[in-house]
């Protein structure tokens, strides 16, 4: 899965001479946590976050009143406080660099450019979440089934997807997590997740979990 396949593409722009309470005031309108700044040609010039603008905030201890803070960031513009070197990723680029780019520089998000720096989209934790649990099928209708092997092998997943092909039960999600042990995690449109269970315990698989997802009934 690529980043262009999960970003988000209709973003809200900011200009660097845009005034800081005008920011504060689209943040609050539409919930958002921070913007991307542009120029007129729509290249990425900065960024703009909550914690940017809080850091440029007097405290509460200062002897500001409401009305002076107020006048304060009517008069501060975007680019005297923006994020200049933002941390950037290409559309092309693999889900899990993205994901391996935020844990790495501690951002929240990436701002999704072309090889010229123009911006276009934005990509963030959420994103990448969302994408983890589309991923695994966590919402889909059907069974999840746990397999432990205790000794991994060439040929295994098609071995058990062979098994279930024959009983006609498609495979849905696939993921394969290794440790001092490997769980197999299936996930299959069956609802009878027991029978399947039944099924791969008589090929000799230790079946660890099954899950049933009937969906939403109304």
């Amino acid at each position: 899965m690529y980043v262009k396949d999960r970003m988000s593409k209709n973003i809200v722009t900011v200009s660097k001479d845009l005034k800081i309470n005008q920011v504060l005031d689209i943040f609050e309108s539409n919930d958002f946590h921070r913007l991307p700044v542009v120029d007129e040609k729509g290249f990425l010039i900065g960024l703009i976050t909550e914690d940017t603008i809080q850091s440029h905030t007097p405290s509460k201890a200062t002897s500001l009143s409401i009305h002076e803070l107020n006048y304060l960031l009517s008069k501060t513009t975007v680019e005297s406080i923006m994020i200049k070197k933002v941390v950037t990723i290409k559309p092309n680029c693999l889900l899990e660099q993205a994901a391996e780019l935020m844990m790495h520089k501690d951002v929240s998000c990436l701002p999704v450019v072309s090889d010229d720096n123009r911006l276009l989209g934005i990509i963030t934790q959420k994103d990448v979440l969302a994408s983890f649990v589309d991923l695994l099928g966590y919402h889909d209708v059907g069974s999840r089934i746990v397999i432990a092997i205790d000794q991994d092998k060439v040929g295994l997943l098609a071995e058990i997807a062979s098994i279930l092909a024959k009983e006609n039960v498609s495979i849905s999600h696939l993921v394969v997590y290794r440790s001092d042990t490997v769980d197999v995690v299936i996930r299959v449109s069956d609802l009878d997740g027991q029978k399947v269970g039944k099924l791969l315990t008589e090929h000799g698989y230790q079946v660890v979990d099954i899950l049933i997802n009937k969906g939403n009934s109304n």
